[in-house]
């Protein structure tokens, strides 16, 4: 089994369970006794916690020299505590739970990538945005299964099926070749990572770029059924944006090595000056299905730059960590501006999405700085 592949299986798995989890836990969880209020409480415990917990497990990898043992432990980890979820009930005991689902979770992507993005450069190498597109396919599958499966068993039944996916990722950590090309760090690399000027920078651009998905994912469905479209069509409307996001994925790298990461920032920002205003002001379908795959660019073209200069330009000591910092960067940002878009939808109704299109606007500003800059670095 070649290297491409191995990795192409852990993302199928970890996906997978993002698949299941992000439309079906908090349904299980109000089944499970807990009020939309408390619901609330738990979920964002769970990812404030993942703020923490993200770089510090990618630190610990690099400091052992060793990011699969630290993605094997976690991973299983993980899926002990989604079965959890099974068999809890009750405010403490769902909340104990997430936490420690949230902190065994929150480095495991980051490692997957710190370790493919090394593979990848690697004599044979292999494109990574194939690799990772596996991930992508198997979330929009999982979720299609899941509602199927919710829906003849009910809502526990989603608890396993996260622990089954987890249990199926921590098997194929196992299978990801060894973790040579990856030094120890020494106990500074929080220090060492972020005294790198050019991360610095990143974790700017791309909190604000990925940030700028807040009020799309926190209210965009609202807002098409206030549009009046079915939930048919907005189900719809979601995966086509995934579809998209996977095009890129797969045939993407020749646009990856033709615009390099300054170009990719641009087009990025470029698409959600595009993007967010069509949300912003169109009530028929055929725009907002254009709008939808430009997601493709608004995400996949700015994680692809993230991803390009990491692979490039992070030493081997700090891959893990530096991989954490930027995923915790883009989360706090992604959580601010959700909490702001709560009272934005409030007082704007869709006019919130000319602020996301203003972040943008900074971003196609910011870009030309960070990746000139970066490239000077070299």
């Amino acid at each position: 089994m070649n290297p491409a592949t191995r990795f192409a299986l852990i993302y199928a798995a970890q996906f997978a369970a993002f698949g299941v989890m992000m439309p079906f836990l908090p349904p299980l969880l109000l089944a499970r006794g807990l009020t939309p209020a408390d619901l609330g409480t738990v979920l964002a415990a769970g990812s404030a916690l993942k703020l923490l917990a993200g770089p510090l497990g990618g630190r610990v990898a690099d400091w052992l020299g060793d990011p699969r043992l630290v993605l094997i432990c976690c991973t299983g980890a993980a899926a002990i505590f989604a079965a959890g979820f099974g068999v809890t009930a009750g405010f403490w005991a769902l909340l104990l739970v997430n936490l420690a689902l949230a902190a065994a979770l929150a480095p495991t992507t980051a490692l997957a990538d710190a370790m493919a993005l090394r593979a990848a450069r690697e004599p044979p190498g292999f494109d990574y945005g194939r690799a990772r597109a596996a991930g992508s396919v198997s979330y929009i599958l999982a979720a299609v299964l899941a509602g199927a499966l919710v829906g003849v068993l009910g809502a526990g039944s989603a608890a396993w099926l996260i622990a089954a996916m987890l249990g199926l990722g921590a098997a194929a950590a196992f299978l990801l070749p060894s973790a040579e090309g990856f030094g120890r760090g020494g106990a500074s690399g929080f220090r060492a990572a972020l005294a790198l000027p050019w991360l610095r920078r990143l974790m700017l651009i791309a909190a604000l770029m990925q940030g700028s998905h807040a009020a799309y994912y926190a209210f965009g469905s609202i807002h098409w059924q206030a549009l009046g479209f079915s939930a048919g069509v907005i189900g719809l409307l979601w995966a086509w944006g995934v579809v998209a996001e996977v095009a890129l994925f797969l045939w993407g790298r020749g646009l990856v090595e033709r615009l390099g990461v300054r170009g990719l920032i641009w087009l990025a920002a470029g698409a959600g000056l595009v993007r967010w205003p069509i949300m912003a002001v169109s009530e028929s379908l055929p725009p907002l299905i254009f709008a939808q795959a430009m997601h493709a660019l608004t995400f996949g073209a700015m994680h692809l730059a993230a991803i390009r200069l990491l692979q490039e330009r992070v030493p081997a000591s700090l891959g893990g960590t530096a991989q954490t910092l930027l995923g915790a960067a883009v989360g706090a940002m992604t959580t601010l501006l959700t909490l702001a878009s709560g009272p934005g939808y409030a007082a704007l109704g869709a006019g919130i999405f000319w602020a996301m299109a203003g972040l943008c606007g900074v971003v196609a500003v910011l870009g030309g700085w960070g990746a000139s800059a970066a490239e000077n670095a070299r």
